[in-house]
């Protein structure tokens, strides 16, 4: 009991601190933000020695494997991806005080609508130490103060990381805050501070999105799991569709917008399924699918009824044959969680259909999803990818990371 108040009150204590200096980050030019950015990438670089030694302690302890692993794993190739990615965002244009649109009524009042920042941003976050730097220079770049909560497996990382940036000269005092990650008193605390967080954005598996999405009193902005779909046409050039599907699956198996489900039209089935997974297969992927996936080739186990729903995040996918377009959008709506699809087809009417119906945040045609992700966009580093509809959906930043408000200028008007 004497421990959970003391987290308590640790926590609001941070919690505090962190609205207090939203008042200061908001007021920073843009030139301040850009250099406290580009400070924060040096500093990663020169102390990234300490980094790479906190992470082994936190790698060597997890008892993580596989792709779960991979997530908590810094190398010093990441680490400068990091800092260039820091540097990326510094670069962007600032989205504060953004005219967005202006007009003047018949009574002469002249109303602009501009871009404000939320205030304090908090995030919860499992697995990924690159998040506590994304989160925090596009928290501060949109004028944000940042509450943290990563997961216990990286609580060195992390703690390190955290420390990094907020030595960095300049930085109001409060505007970055890590909580304590070993226990989970501190997330029920963070998305029930309602008045001291303005939102909460939840990344990780789908236990932790639909705990802070059922319990939180804050506004949660929903990042959700990848179960990404590939539908290769019967027009399809068969070659593309190979090396999309390929690299949307093994390219990085262990991200949301790796693809899980490959879906082939009946009418190029029996060629090129057996042809694609020999070619997984031999990337080590395992093949499950339906029965006549698993009549075309005998590399294919029957896949289950948990299987069409499941995000796996590790080298193995599910093939289903279906007869037509509308199949393979019906069977998409109903299993995906909303993230990425593509199709690959040569019929410019399918593709279109397909781009229309299939309701998921990015939808391709004759492209990978592993494209989902804010800095392929353009956006420089990213929160997340929303599969929600409301404020925003897909990969999304520092516009993301602001409100509006309405500024309206008279010349004496009063309302009669």
């Amino acid at each position: 009991m004497a421990g959970t108040a003391a987290t308590e009150f640790s926590t609001r204590a941070k919690l505090e601190r962190a609205r207090a200096a939203s008042a200061l980050v908001a007021q920073l030019s843009t030139e301040q933000k850009s250099d406290l950015l580009l400070g924060i990438a040096n500093a990663l670089e020169v102390q990234a020695p300490q980094i790479l030694r906190a992470n082994a302690r936190d790698t060597a302890s997890s008892g993580l494997s596989g792709a779960m692993r991979d997530r908590l794993l810094l190398t010093p190739e990441r680490i400068r991806e990091m800092a260039n990615a820091v540097r990326d965002v510094a670069a962007l244009p600032d989205p504060v005080n953004e005219l967005i649109e202006e007009w003047t009524r018949p009574n002469g009042l002249r109303i602009r609508k501009v871009r404000v920042p939320l205030g304090v941003v908090g995030i919860v976050y499992e697995s990924r130490p690159n998040v506590t730097i994304d989160a925090a220079v596009l928290a501060l770049k949109a004028g944000n103060a940042v509450v943290l909560r990563g997961g216990k497996e990286a609580t060195s990382s992390n703690q390190v990381l955290a420390e990094i940036l907020a030595g960095v000269p300049g930085l109001p005092a409060g505007a970055i805050e890590l909580l304590d990650s070993s226990t989970r008193d501190t997330v029920q605390q963070l998305i029930r501070a309602r008045g001291l967080v303005d939102v909460v954005i939840p990344r990780g598996g789908p236990a932790l999105i639909s705990y802070v999405i059922e319990n939180a009193v804050v506004p949660v902005i929903e990042t959700g799991a990848g179960n990404c779909h590939i539908f290769v046409d019967e027009s399809a050039d068969l070659d593309m569709a190979a090396r999309i599907v390929l690299n949307a699956k093994t390219q990085r198996p262990s991200v949301c917008n790796a693809a899980e489900k490959l879906l082939v039209h009946s009418q190029i089935a029996a060629g090129f399924v057996p042809a694609i997974v020999r070619q997984l297969a031999d990337a080590g992927v395992e093949l499950r699918g339906d029965e006549e996936a698993c009549r075309l080739s005998s590399g294919v186990k029957p896949a289950t009824d948990q299987d069409w729903g499941e995000e796996y995040l590790r080298l193995c996918m599910a093939i289903r044959v279906v007869s037509t377009l509308d199949e393979a959008i019906e069977h998409i709506n109903r299993y995906s969680t909303k993230h990425s699809e593509a199709i690959i087809t040569a019929d410019e009417s399918h593709a279109h259909k397909f781009l229309r119906l299939v309701d998921s945040a990015a939808v391709y045609w004759n492209a990978s999803t592993r494209f989902t992700d804010g800095g392929e966009f353009g956006f420089g580093a990213e929160m997340g990818v929303s599969t929600q509809k409301l404020h925003c959906r897909g990969p999304f930043a520092l516009k993301e990371l602001t409100s509006t408000k309405y500024q309206i200028i008279g010349s004496g008007q009063v309302r009669s």
